[in-house]
C-alpha cells in the first residue's frame, strides 16, 4: 500500500504525456490550462492524468504561471477564539475561490511576525493577510506593499500604511461600554490586556496596538465626558498566561481602593478573570461587575450570562479574504469598504457597585 502511494505521488507530466501519447509540452499546457491545446489532446491528457492519479507539482506550476493559488495569513494568537473565527472566515472564502491558506502564529511578537512574512514570501504566496502585532513597527509590511504584493490588514490598523484594512471602530464601542459602566455607578473601572509594554501603564503613554490604543482612548473620552478622571492605576497591560491574569485580577480586587468593574480585552483573558473572581469567593455582579470583548458560547452559559462586546469576527475574515483575492486577481476594489461595527450586548454581569460601609 505504501509503495502504491509512493508511486502515485511520483507520477510526472512526462508519465501523463506518455500515457496520452502526446508531447510533454502539450501535456503541460493541457494540465496547466495555458497556451493552445486542441480539445482532443486536452481530453486525452486529462483522462490519463485521472487514470494515473496525477498530482501537479505546485511549486513548478507557480514558477510557470507566477501564481501559487495560496495566501498567507499571519495572526497573533491562534489559541484566542477571536483569531480562530476570523481564520475560519478566511479559509472558507479562500477555498471557494480555489486558494489554499498557510497560517502562521506569532504569539503577538513583532520579530516572529517579520520572520513569518519572510517565510510566506519565500513560499511564493500570492498575497498576505496580517493582523499586525504592532501598529508602529511595520517596516516589513511597508516593504511588502511597496513590492506590489497584495496585502490586507486584519483587526488592527497601521497608520501611514495605505493598504486595505478590515477592522472595527474600537474607540467608539469602548466609549459606549465605558459610559454604560459609569452610568451604572462605577468609577473604579479596570482594563486588562496582554499588550506588551516597557513597564506599567502611564497616562498618555503611546501604545503599539491600534486596538488597545483605541480602547484606551474610548475609555478616556467616556470619563472626560462624565467629568471624571480615568483611573490609570487600574489599567493593566502585559498580562501573560492564565496565572498572570489571575494574579492581576486578585490585585485589582484586593487593593485598598479596589476595582468595582473589570473589562477584559479578549475572551482568553475573560476566562481567567472569571476564574479568579470565583476563587476569591466573590460574585458577579454583586461584588464586581464584568464586561469583556468578544461574544463566545461560554459567555452565555455562566451564571449570570456575561455582558460582552460582540464583533462580527467571521464576517471580517470573509471580507479580508475577499479583498485580498480581488487584489490578486486584479479586479477593481469597491468604492467604499464594508463598515464593521461592534455591539454591546447587555446581559447579567453589570450592576451598580456594592455600597461602601463608611464605618469601616
Amino acid at each position: 500500500m505504501n509503495s502504491d502511494a509512493s508511486r502515485r505521488r511520483d507520477v510526472t507530466v512526462a508519465d501523463v504525456a506518455r500515457a496520452a501519447q502526446v508531447s510533454k509540452a502539450q501535456a503541460a499546457r493541457a494540465l496547466g490550462n495555458y497556451g493552445a491545446v486542441s480539445d482532443d489532446v486536452r481530453e486525452r491528457v486529462l483522462a490519463a492524468a485521472e487514470e494515473l492519479d496525477y498530482r501537479p507539482n505546485e511549486l513548478a506550476r507557480s514558477m510557470n504561471t507566477g501564481k501559487s493559488h495560496t495566501i498567507g495569513v499571519v495572526v497573533g494568537d491562534i489559541e484566542n477564539p477571536h483569531f480562530g473565527l476570523a481564520t475560519r472566515g478566511i479559509t472558507d472564502t479562500a477555498k471557494r475561490s480555489g486558494f489554499n491558506v498557510i497560517l502562521i502564529n506569532t504569539d503577538e511578537d513583532t520579530a516572529a511576525e517579520i520572520d513569518a512574512v519572510r517565510v510566506l514570501l519565500d513560499k511564493r504566496v500570492d498575497g498576505l493577510i496580517v493582523a499586525p502585532a504592532s501598529s508602529v513597527e511595520t517596516h516589513h509590511l511597508r516593504r511588502v506593499h511597496e513590492s506590489g504584493r497584495p496585502l490586507v490588514l486584519l483587526d488592527r490598523k497601521a497608520p501611514g500604511l495605505d493598504v486595505h484594512t478590515v477592522a472595527v471602530d474600537m474607540e467608539g464601542i469602548s466609549h459606549d461600554s465605558t459610559t454604560y459602566l459609569i452610568n451604572s455607578g462605577h468609577r473604579r473601572i479596570a482594563f486588562i490586556s496582554t499588550l506588551r509594554t516597557d513597564g506599567p501603564y502611564r497616562d498618555g503613554m503611546p501604545l503599539d496596538s491600534s486596538q488597545i490604543s483605541d480602547r484606551r482612548d474610548g475609555m478616556k473620552r467616556a470619563f472626560v465626558e462624565a467629568d471624571l478622571e480615568l483611573p490609570d492605576d487600574l489599567i493593566r497591560l502585559n498580562a501573560g498566561d492564565a496565572e498572570s491574569i489571575k494574579k492581576i485580577t486578585r490585585e485589582l480586587l484586593q487593593r485598598p481602593d479596589p476595582a468595582t468593574a473589570i473589562i477584559a480585552s479578549d475572551g482568553l483573558i475573560g476566562l481567567s478573570v472569571v476564574e479568579a473572581i470565583q476563587e476569591l469567593d466573590l460574585s458577579i455582579p454583586q461584588d464586581v461587575s464584568f464586561l469583556m470583548y468578544d461574544d463566545f458560547a461560554w459567555t452565555r452559559l455562566t451564571t449570570p450570562p456575561l455582558t460582552v462586546i460582540a464583533q462580527p469576527v467571521y464576517d471580517m475574515g470573509v471580507a479580508a479574504a475577499e479583498a485580498l483575492i480581488r487584489q490578486i486577481e486584479g479586479r477593481k476594489m469597491p468604492a467604499a469598504d464594508p463598515e464593521f461595527m461592534a455591539e454591546l450586548i447587555r446581559r447579567g454581569s453589570v450592576a451598580a457597585p456594592k455600597a461602601i460601609d463608611v464605618d469601616h
